[in-house]
Order: structure tokens, then sequence, then C-alpha cells
């Protein structure tokens, strides 16, 4: 999360430290403003270019994941200085196959994480399926519920499938 050494955009993915504020905000508006603007340019011959993810997501799916759920307003998990998670909110990891994203609930000890993952995971799953994404809800080791997101059905992974 947070800026590059180069300066450029970093979408949160629940793995770096909070960065709320109004700053952060207008950040994330303009990145997502730029995704779209390259589905308009990538998918100029489908019907609703901005509907379906450009060939750059597919290549980075966990950023592009964690940029739909932080510009629908989602709140990004977050560790701190000692590794431990000190808010909770959706992680964005690699999933289980080339182009697809893992999404989780973590929080801190304590937090309740655990038992809103199924509300919230159901409502970031809405928030990527309008941004053109399909996300199963799973529930995996321990009974923890989990969201394997990947290109909508007929859509183009990097390994051809």
């Amino acid at each position: 999360m947070g800026a590059e050494a180069d300066g450029g955009f970093e979408p949160a993915t629940g793995d770096g430290p909070s960065e709320p504020g109004p700053a952060r905000a207008a950040s994330v508006r303009t990145a997502f403003d730029g995704l779209l603007q390259i589905r308009r340019l990538a998918n100029a011959g489908h019907a609703a270019p901005e509907s379906v993810p450009a060939p750059w997501e597919l290549h980075r799916p966990v950023r592009a994941v964690a940029l739909a759920l932080e510009a629908a307003g989602l709140p990004a998990s977050a560790v701190g200085l000692s590794g431990r998670r000190t808010a909770k909110g959706y992680r964005v990891a690699a999933g289980s196959s080339p182009g697809t994203a893992r999404v989780e609930w973590p929080g801190p000890p304590g937090s309740g994480a655990a038992y809103e993952e199924e509300g919230e995971l159901t409502r970031c799953a809405a928030a990527l399926r309008e941004a053109g994404w399909t996300a199963l809800l799973y529930r995996g080791p321990r009974g923890r519920r989990f969201l394997e997101v990947e290109p909508p059905v007929g859509g183009r992974r990097p390994d051809g499938r």
C-alpha cells in the first residue's frame, strides 16, 4: 500500500499501513478513473468497454482487485510496523491460479473480523462484480470464508484459459 519508490500509486492490499484521508481518497479516484480510461481504450470493440477488465488488469489481478475494492470505499485491513494487524478489512493476495486473486477479511485479535467476514465479503463481491470481475465465496480451513476472484466467463486470462 502507498506510493512506490518512484512515486507511483499502489492500491491498498490490506498488508500495509493504514493511509486514510482526503489525499488518499483523491489518489484512489484518479487511479480508478485512469483504469476506466484504459478499459475504454483496450476494450473498444466491446459493447460496454468499462465493464470488462483490461489486459493490464488480467496480468496484475491483485493490484486491479485491490483498486476496485478501495475505489468502492471498502476498508482495507492494515499491518503495523510490528507486523501485526492493526485494522480489519479486506486483504487481497494472489489466487489459486494465474490471473486470479483471493480476498479475505482479517483483523486484529478481538476485532470481530471473523464474525463479520461473510457479510463484508458479500459486499466485496458485489463491488467486484460491478467492476467486471467474477467473485465466488468459499469456506476454507477452520471455516474462514474468502473470495476467489477471476475474470468474467469468456474473459481473457494470462494463461489463455
